[in-house]
């Protein structure tokens, strides 16, 4: 599930293999860009503006992918065998100086004029991994509406953008609270530590294969993806729910002694209990 470090390193993988090189080989697998062929322009750069990749050619273009849930981009050198999906699933090939890089399953991929990026990503809040970063810009998004719970909060990228449904369970857990507490509720102490948490998060995994959240060893985060496990603080199990606006629900994991604030109703951990029955480690 990409997130803001995940697409972070993306864009690091393309910067260092293509930045500077002239294009050998360009091919877009989406009807609108089919004809468009890039080869011979030269790649300027790549960088990641919360989970948005932005890869600028020369002549003022820009490539705008978007990762969503499934998409990648792989790095492959000459003669490696691409291991990232079957082939009906690749969406761009980027190629140049004896590396290509491969993005799979993109679920947005759009050209823009480079001076016109604004129009892709000029509605994201501050970026926890980016130059734009501002912690009070991001804590006066997110207490604009003092109603709405936390965890939708933490996910929508116009508050702040980098923060996916792995580090919003992991944040809410480390405040306390649960995800379907009001920003408003939120104690006035947890709330102005909350931005920079998110991004010591962050900054510590940008650089990491495997995200980790706990300092524990061989326990990689503390409620994600551990449903019906003993919480590694309190034992109780931890519990699981869908959380969103109806349109777009995620499950989210937190445990129900350790974090303070409201449950979410009944009926949205229904559909969970039968899948993760109770564990005991």
């Amino acid at each position: 599930m990409p997130e803001g470090d995940t697409v972070w390193q993306a864009a690091r993988r393309l910067h260092s293999a293509l930045a500077g090189e002239v294009l050998t080989r360009s091919d877009f697998r989406v009807p609108k860009y089919a004809t468009v062929d890039l080869t011979g322009r030269t790649v300027l750069d790549t960088v990641a503006r919360g989970k948005h990749l932005l890869t600028r050619f020369e002549g003022g273009f820009t490539l705008h992918t978007h990762l969503r849930m499934e998409g990648a981009w792989k790095v492959y050198g000459e003669g490696e065998r691409w291991r990232g999906g079957p082939g009906h699933q690749i969406r761009a090939i980027l190629a140049a100086a004896g590396r290509t890089a491969v993005g799979y399953r993109l679920p947005v991929l759009e050209f823009l004029r480079t001076a016109e990026e604004e129009r892709a990503v000029g509605h994201l809040g501050p970026d926890l991994l980016g130059p734009d970063w501002d912690a009070g810009r991001a804590l006066s998004n997110l207490l604009a509406e003092p109603s709405r719970p936390l965890g939708e909060a933490l996910l929508d990228q116009r508050n702040l953008a980098g923060i996916g449904n792995v580090y919003k369970s992991e944040l809410c857990f480390l405040l306390g609270v649960t995800p379907w507490l009001p920003v408003g509720a939120l104690p006035e102490d947890h709330a102005a530590r909350l931005p920079a948490l998110a991004k010591k998060l962050l900054e510590a995994n940008r650089d990491r294969p495997i995200r980790q959240t706990t300092g524990v060893r061989h326990h990689d985060l503390f409620v994600y993806g551990r449903a019906s496990r003993p919480c590694l603080r309190c034992r109780t199990p931890v519990r699981v729910a869908d959380q969103g606006d109806g349109s777009q629900e995620r499950p989210t994991y937190w445990c129900p002694s350790c974090q303070q604030g409201p449950a979410p109703a009944p009926g949205s951990a229904q559909k969970w209990r039968d899948r993760y029955p109770r564990r005991d480690n």
